[in-house]
């Protein structure tokens, strides 16, 4: 692997827990990987294939079990924590224990890799936090208790603390796990914003392919017992690199739409001629009912032909037989195609 420009490389990486004895419970190995300034990093995989033990361990929360792990070319296992807490930042599922303290106290928290002994704020210190938590959309809840806020509002304070300690690699574990879509596009913009404005080096793991093919500019792959994979996410689109971690017997990543499709039971044949969003939506809801959807290139008498008119028109015609039917909603159509299952 190129080293140059990365903040944070490794090299032959092994992660994983010891067990009794000498022997060792290895969930990864060989990892040669690295994050570079301004890039937004997702690491997607399956549940328990080691992805917050990468975290912990590039964090220098977890000991690696082989392998190197260098910041800005320096071992990880040769600084100190101090040294450690001015570089990277952490925010994991599970935050420390701060329920009786305020929004404004745990973001605070922060800043004590800079406040010395007695941890007490300076000016700078206070900007920083309040812009932190500005970033962070949570302004107006600076005064509350960590304890009175919702499972989103809690994960906009941990990454708020992470802003605040104003480090060059940010490491974020499932940042957007319980909160809302809205605030999920909130959240991932802030931290490519973050990313790309302030030269900042960010990996974070998640579980929604969907938005990391919007938002990162590496996707980091990860599965069990295959070795993990890097690239722009176009790449590994083309490649269909998707395809060999994540597709099983229900479940198949389509690279023309870049997402997964689900197999449904095939309820029939079904042609369908148009064009524009009305087209669009139809296919996935028919499709998503089992039917096959055909091209008029391939009439069968007996197939149901539906026409999607011009947006204009809002129709539906479906031809079956030399019947014609009408229909103003995709619901309508789809309640009168169970008529034709099977065909």
């Amino acid at each position: 692997m190129k080293t140059h420009n990365n903040i944070l490389f490794t090299k032959n990486l092994a992660i994983g827990y010891p067990e009794k004895g000498r022997n060792k419970n290895i969930l990864q190995n060989h990892l040669n990987l690295g994050l570079k300034a301004g890039e937004l990093a997702c690491l997607l995989g399956p549940n328990g294939c080691g992805k917050s033990t990468l975290i912990r361990t590039l964090s220098g929360f977890h000991k690696s079990i082989a392998g190197e792990i260098r910041i800005f070319n320096r071992l990880l296992s040769e600084m100190s924590s101090a040294e450690i807490s001015r570089i990277i930042s952490v925010a994991l599922t599970e935050p420390t224990d701060v329920s009786n303290m305020s929004v404004f106290e745990v973001v605070a928290f922060g800043r004590s890799p800079y406040t010395g002994f007695l941890g007490k704020l300076g000016k700078s210190d206070f900007e920083i936090i309040q812009k932190s938590l500005g970033n962070a959309g949570i302004s107006h809840l600076h005064n509350r208790q960590f304890n009175q806020l919702s499972d989103g509002e809690k994960q906009k304070v941990m990454i708020a603390k992470s802003l605040a300690q104003e480090t060059s690699v940010m490491f974020l574990d499932e940042p957007t796990a319980f909160l809302d879509f809205p605030s999920k596009i909130e959240i991932l913009q802030l931290l490519r914003q973050t990313a790309w404005e302030h030269q900042k080096a960010i990996l974070l793991t998640t579980h929604d392919l969907n938005l990391a093919l919007k938002f990162a500019d590496k996707i980091w792959l990860m599965g069990v017992g295959v070795p993990v994979i890097t690239g722009v996410p176009e790449d590994l689109i083309l490649n269909n690199e998707f395809g060999k971690y994540f597709d099983n017997e229900k479940t198949r990543f389509d690279v023309t739409s870049g997402s997964f499709t689900i197999e449904a039971k095939d309820t029939g044949k079904v042609i369908v001629e148009g064009v524009g969003l009305k087209y669009e939506w139809l296919v996935k809801a028919l499709l998503r009912k089992g039917f096959r959807v055909l091209s008029s290139e391939n009439p069968f008498s007996e197939v149901p032909f539906i026409t999607v008119k011009p947006e204009n028109e809002n129709v539906f015609e479906l031809k079956v037989s030399g019947t014609v039917y009408e229909f103003n909603t995709v619901a309508e159509l789809l309640e009168k195609m169970t008529d034709f299952s099977g065909i």
